[in-house]
């Protein structure tokens, strides 16, 4: 029973971390979907990184493009404002 496990015993299934100046990456229990719910086949993947800069040749995946065109974007983790 759920009610029963320490915060600590709550994990999330999937780990989402926006990387400074480069990809979302993707590590655990996911699936990726298209706009018309198509799911894309990640070949067994547990762990992919998402594109942010917008130069993947591999969209949505990142094939590490934001290097060579120096995508820069850092992310602090922090509070979002209540839901309205």
């Amino acid at each position: 029973m759920r009610a029963n496990l320490l915060p600590s015993q709550c994990m999330a299934a999937t780990k989402i971390t926006v990387n400074n100046n480069g990809a979302i990456r993707l590590e655990g229990d996911f699936s990726i979907h298209d706009p018309e719910g198509k799911e894309f086949g990640l070949g067994g993947r547990t762990i992919i990184s998402l594109c942010r800069c917008g130069h993947s040749a591999n969209k949505p995946f990142c094939d590490g493009s934001h290097k060579a065109n120096g995508f820069a974007s850092s992310c602090e983790a922090r509070d979002l404002p209540p839901k309205a």
